[in-house]
Formats: C-alpha cells, structure tokens, sequence
C-alpha cells in the first residue's frame, strides 16, 4: 500500500514522503492515527492543498517538545520504594512509575514517552538515568533517585 506521510514517522520517513507500507500497518495504525493517507489523484492534491499548514503544526510540536526538553533535561527526581536490607526493591519501578514521579514534581509527562535503559524496570536501590522521548526528534535526560521508604 502507497500512502503520503502527514507527519514525521520514526524509521520510515518525514512530513509528505510517498512511502509503500504493509497493509495492515497502513490501514490499522497510519491511516486511522492521521499520520497518512492513501496515494489517490485526489489525496494528493488535498496534500498539497494542506502542506503548508501541516508543516507549520510540525514545526510548532518540535517547539513545544524543545521548550519542555529545556525543563526537564538534567532534573532529578525522587521515587520512594520499599526494599530489603540489601538494597533490593520489593517489586519494581518502571514506566509508570517513573511518568507519575515527574507529573507529581510538576512536568507533565506520558508513560509512553519514558524509555528506560537496556536492563529494565528498576529493582534495586541507587541513581539512574532515563531517556524521555518527547518527539520523534526530541529526546531529554533525566535523573532517576530511588530510595527506600522509611
């Protein structure tokens, strides 16, 4: 299936990029999310119609995302967990937690836009750093504190 990309898409192409996509992923994800329509005469011209207001909403969501990089890089946040006498948590931390952490301090943030490290959810005591995937082009890092509950 041939569409046009009404936004950028991350590992397959940019704002008005005619790409050949599988059907299923057109039609169940691209389509239905508008971030694509199918390659028809008229779609096209509806495209071409729009571009200029398509790329102004693109560029005002890389704003937004940068101004919210600018307060959430280098920030520390604290997450309060039970552990045993080793350091070893009681469960883990992960996505959600960590996005409910920064929303309470303030910044809102999704759980969808927390990427945690190659090893996982957190399960023992210490410092880490999180990457947080504000945009397709905007990432921020952030401190990640957990201590145990007193």
């Amino acid at each position: 299936m041939e569409v046009i990309l009404l936004d950028r898409v991350e590992n397959l192409g940019k704002l008005g990029d005619k790409v050949n996509v599988r059907s299923g992923y057109g039609r169940n994800f691209l389509i239905p999310q508008g971030k694509a329509v199918r390659v028809t005469p008229e779609s096209l011209a509806e495209f071409e119609a729009r571009r200029a207001d398509l790329e102004k909403q693109a560029a005002d969501e890389v704003t937004r995302a940068e101004g919210r990089k600018r307060t959430l890089e280098g920030e520390r946040f604290e997450i309060k967990a039970r552990a045993g006498a080793e350091g070893k948590l009681y469960g883990s931390i992960g996505t959600t937690d960590i996005a409910d952490a920064i929303t309470a301090a303030g910044q809102e943030v999704e759980r969808r836009e927390v990427r945690l490290p190659e090893t996982g959810a957190f399960r023992e005591l210490g410092e880490f750093e999180v990457t947080l995937h504000l945009h397709t082009d905007v990432d921020a890092s952030v401190m990640i504190a957990v201590v145990a509950e007193e």
